[in-house]
């Protein structure tokens, strides 16, 4: 049966236990099993290698973002880590110029001592992309809409300019989740999530996970993983399957108070810039309708000259100052000296990463509660 997204979240993948009729697939908790004979196990060896109850999971996600194999880390950084084990000395990677602190961390302190460069460019602008791929260039990474300025690229656009080329395309698609956008069949070859988001939703699990079509790929992929190691749990693994139940619901509540209060702080007055996608002054607008179906629940914004930032962050009540998006709690951070501290400055103010940015994830409160709270804090901070 082909079943639409909102079904599949319930019913994709491994649909509960043959074995007992359970509904929910039941936690595996071992870390090996029993062997019939020398050479015959009963498809399971090492819960490291495979695991029924992460292997639930990597089928699930594989199926929502239309694609053909799964793997599940235990955190998105694991995650993106195995993917640019792909990648070998004197090979180079072109990457959105505001992508996750975490991301650019393990490229310039990490891989880079291996030998992998990489090269900034503003996606978003296919010409800086056309012109950054080179013979060394061996993929390009894109965060859309990108963290923490939501910048949005045309993942179509830039896979048709890479696949010319004959290079790779690795989507992070953390900040829409396969609900919202499934960046595979806009011709990625790749796609990432930080699982720790919306996809477990409940702030109570890390977890992270890559989709490919193609076989060969995720053959090299399995291979890395099972080498490297950083798998998912299996208690880990239900916590997500149980996540993702309720995605589909979640998101729409997430996606419906961001469009709220976006509008609200555009009329505000309170700020100088705001980012988000789903406003028609946004420079992204267009392509964000094109390839996704939402704009997601992230918003950036600068307070206007007349306000403190630091006081802001002293006075807001409902909505928690922390690190991390994407649970059922409205989040607040300073991306300078929290999510994207591991960039240096200059780099960071250079792509509009600056001091008086603000990042709020919106949870599924309700938001008329979340503008008073805003409101309040924002009035609190007037100088």
């Amino acid at each position: 049966m082909n079943l639409a997204i909102e079904s599949l979240l319930i019913h994709g993948g491994i649909d509960g236990d043959e074995t007992t009729g359970a509904v929910n697939v039941p936690i595996y908790q071992t870390s090996t099993y029993k062997q019939d004979g020398l050479g015959k196990d009963r498809g399971w060896e090492y819960s490291r290698t495979g695991n029924p109850t992460r292997a639930a999971l990597e089928k699930l996600m594989a199926d929502l973002e239309q694609g053909e194999y799964g793997m599940a880390f235990a955190s998105g950084l694991a995650a993106i880590n195995t993917v640019l084990s792909l990648f070998k000395s004197g090979d180079k990677l072109v990457v959105s110029d505001n992508i996750y602190g975490g991301t650019f961390r393990i490229l310039d302190n990490v891989f880079k001592n291996f030998g992998i460069t990489y090269q900034i460019v503003d996606t978003s602008d296919l010409k800086q992309v056309k012109d950054a791929i080179t013979d060394e260039v061996k993929a390009v990474y894109i965060e859309t809409p990108a963290n923490p300025l939501l910048t949005v690229t045309d993942i179509a656009a830039v896979a048709d300019i890479a696949k010319k080329a004959g290079k790779l395309v690795i989507v992070d698609n953390t900040f829409l989740t396969p609900y919202l956008q499934r960046p595979l069949t806009l011709g990625a070859d790749i796609v990432i999530h930080s699982g720790t988001k919306y996809i477990g939703g409940h702030s109570d699990t890390i977890s992270g996970f890559v989709v490919v079509k193609d076989k060969a790929l995720a053959d090299r992929l399995y291979y890395l993983q099972n080498a490297i190691g950083g798998v998912l749990s299996p208690f880990d693994s239900f916590l997500n399957i149980r996540g993702l139940k309720t995605l589909g619901v979640r998101m729409d509540r997430h996606v419906e108070n961001a469009g709220k209060i976006a509008a609200w702080l555009e009329k505000s007055g309170y700020v100088e810039k705001i980012y988000y996608p789903g406003l028609e002054s946004d420079p992204g607008y267009e392509v964000q309708k094109k390839q996704a179906d939402g704009a997601g629940a992230m918003i950036s914004f600068v307070l206007d000259k007349k306000y403190d930032y630091k006081k802001f962050f002293e006075s807001i009540k409902l909505v928690t100052l922390a690190e991390s998006l994407g649970g059922v709690e409205s989040l607040v951070c300073h991306p300078a000296s929290m999510t994207h501290a591991a960039i240096p400055k200059d780099v960071r103010e250079k792509v509009g990463i600056v001091d008086e940015l603000i990042r709020l994830s919106v949870g599924i409160e309700n938001a008329d509660d979340l503008i008073v709270d805003l409101e309040q804090a924002i009035e609190a901070s007037r100088i």
